[in-house]
């Protein structure tokens, strides 16, 4: 079946290249920096159209970087890599070598997809019982005490997910792939709304330790919108990273150095921050290892859908909500009532999410039940036309089932959710058609707020990604050495054995239902890829409420809240925010034409390019 495209208008390109210059202090508003931002790439357009490679990130400067590869003839991995560690300069509170992530790959030459696992993991020596404090025998209050913390710190997975990606796929050394990022970091980047707001919630924790505070507080205060931030530390660490390779990072100085302000933070006299203690040691980074997985793969309508297998949560419950959902001709129904499809199918499969899935090395993951179409089929029976299930719903029974409509649906529990909104997601595709889907996070806005003295990165806080309370049943129960789990779904897919789109997103737990509703938009909804991308979203992840952003209350709100949904208006405990995700994507047409979207308000709008622009 051939797709029809869109008739979209090309976007202007940025002309900034990544030119390198001396450290220096930031520069302030004023003649000296407009001058110094007109080499700045700063313009977002959020859709390109054309041929030879294409890239959608948060990000101009990360989109350049990606751009720059590409037209040298870099391949999608070598891309990816360059914009990663951009955005560890320019959005460092939602990614960089401190955090880990998920990588997603296509080979045009095979038609195989591949992932690697990058995601952080829990010191050896981490009790079971971290979370709890010993004076109160109770759990550390979420925010601030556990999300400001060393025994929130996962050893970091990033770096060596960049040295895998170019081993396994790119053509690139590292020290060539870290080059534009290294520029960015050395001459600055134009500061934005989104990064000083950022910057400002985030003032208490960064004021609680001296090297976070003297990076992003200079002078007191977060840096002004139109000023310049660079980050000589950063470069001079990517630039070692380049030229000594994963031991300059695992091991060594700066291995010492992170195990030492995670076991005994490095506070101001100033602050009233409890910052418990973690258990970080120079064997847990010496040890710790990126995976080569399978990519969990379902069939809709048609498509070949890829992602990620756990320890991520993405792939197996995007991929059984849109099993469910194939049970529906959502095209055929009114707008209201392929969103409450859409919301039902997503609660059940996070039920499912919730009892069934753990990193695999600790837990048995029935990832072929999960993704069986008979077992969509038995799933599909709790859902009624007319009235919207109880929530919390009780997940499935993966031990028995026959694709029959029995029992209604039970009712269940709802699943601790410690995922935070932060995060950054990359799309990339080369000349000869690879791709590359790229999620990366240091988890909270801001990470664990500790940064690196004279390296000049946040360390992440990606346990609090564990339950809380550790309960022997629970999947995602604590352990010594085991992965978190994550919710960040990057995501392929494939018609025919080719790319039809490849997509993904931040925003903590709602990454799932970002990427299910973006999929549901395009392929049943008729939108097209811009439009799928922009359209107001809403996330139902086995709770009392549906979670919505306001413009989809307004359209959607009397129709969904008369079947019985409750919708709330989207926002959440660490910022005013009241967006959901921030996506990046690529569509793939007839002859190599590439559509690169982005976000055109969320997150301040994201960054697409295109090589040849037509």
């Amino acid at each position: 079946m051939r797709i029809a495209l869109p008739a979209l208008a090309t976007s202007a390109l940025v002309a900034g290249l990544l030119a390198a210059a001396p450290p220096g202090a930031a520069e302030e508003p004023g003649a000296a920096a407009s001058a110094a931002s007109a080499a700045r790439p700063t313009v977002k357009d959020p859709t390109a159209v054309g041929y030879g490679g294409a890239v959608s990130t948060v990000d101009p400067e990360a989109s350049a970087a990606a751009l720059r590869i590409l037209k040298k003839g870099g391949n999608a991995a070598d891309a990816a890599v360059a914009a990663a560690a951009t955005l560890g300069v320019t959005e460092p509170y939602s990614a960089g070598i401190g955090g880990g992530g998920y990588f997603v790959h296509y080979d045009a030459e095979t038609g195989k997809v591949s992932t690697i696992d990058g995601r952080e993991t829990a010191p050896r020596k981490m009790p079971t019982d971290a979370f709890i404090d010993d004076e109160t025998g109770k759990p550390y209050p979420f925010t601030p005490d556990l999300v400001t913390s060393g025994v929130s710190v996962g050893v970091p997975g990033t770096p060596a997910t960049w040295a895998r990606a170019l081993k396994r796929f790119g053509t690139l050394s590292l020290a060539k792939a870290l080059k534009p990022a290294i520029g960015v970091a050395q001459r600055g980047f134009v500061v934005d709304d989104t990064f000083r707001q950022q910057t400002l919630d985030n003032e208490e924790r960064f004021k609680a330790f001296w090297a976070s505070r003297q990076l992003f507080l200079p002078g007191g205060d977060a840096p002004e919108v139109g000023s310049v931030f660079k980050n000589p530390q950063l470069a001079t660490t990517y630039t070692m990273l380049g030229e000594e390779g994963m031991k300059s990072f695992y091991e060594g100085r700066l291995a010492r150095l992170m195990v030492k302000i995670v076991r005994k933070p490095r506070t101001t006299p100033s602050t009233e921050l409890p910052v418990p203690r973690g258990y970080l040691s120079r064997k847990d980074l010496k040890n710790y290892k990126v995976l080569n997985q399978k990519p969990s793969r379902s069939s809709y309508r048609g498509y070949d859908v890829y992602g990620m297998n756990p320890s991520s949560s993405g792939g197996t419950t995007v991929g059984e909500a849109l099993n469910i959902l194939e049970r529906y001709n959502l095209a055929g129904m009114t707008p209201t009532q392929a969103l409450h499809h859409y919301l039902e199918a997503s609660a059940l499969s996070f039920a499912d999410r919730g009892k069934y899935l753990g990193d695999p090395a600790f837990v048995d993951v029935p990832i072929g039940d999960l993704l069986s179409d008979r077992y969509a089929a038995e799933r599909a029976c709790a859902i009624s036309p007319t009235k919207a299930l109880t929530k919390p719903t009780a997940a499935g029974d993966v031990t028995s089932y026959d694709g029959v409509c029995n029992a209604p649906a039970a009712r269940g529990t709802v699943d601790a959710d410690t995922e935070n909104i932060s995060t950054t997601n990359l799309t990339v595709a080369d000349k000869w058609g690879d791709v590359v889907e790229y999620t990366l996070t240091i988890e909270q806005t801001g990470g664990s707020g500790m940064v690196v003295p004279r390296y000049g990165f946040l360390l992440n806080n990606e346990l609090t990604d564990f339950s809380t309370v550790y309960d022997p049943a629970d999947p995602n129960r604590i352990q010594p050495g085991k992965r978190p789990r994550s919710s960040m779904s990057p995501t392929i897919v494939l018609r025919d054995g080719r790319p039809f789109m490849a997509l993904g997103s931040p925003g903590g737990s709602t990454i799932i239902t970002t990427v299910l509703q973006t999929l549901v938009n395009r392929i049943d909804l008729g939108m097209d890829a811009a439009g799928a991308l922009a359209a107001p979203r809403a996330t139902q992840r086995n709770t009392a409420n549906v979670t919505a952003e306001p413009d989809f209350i307004t359209r959607y709100g009397t129709g969904l809240t008369a079947l019985g949904h409750k919708l709330v208006a989207s926002g959440d405990a660490f910022t005013s925010a009241a967006e959901i995700g921030a996506a990046t994507a690529i569509e793939f047409g007839p002859g190599g034409l590439m559509i690169a979207v982005a976000e055109p308000t969320r997150r301040g709008g994201g960054s697409a390019k295109v090589v040849d622009p037509r």
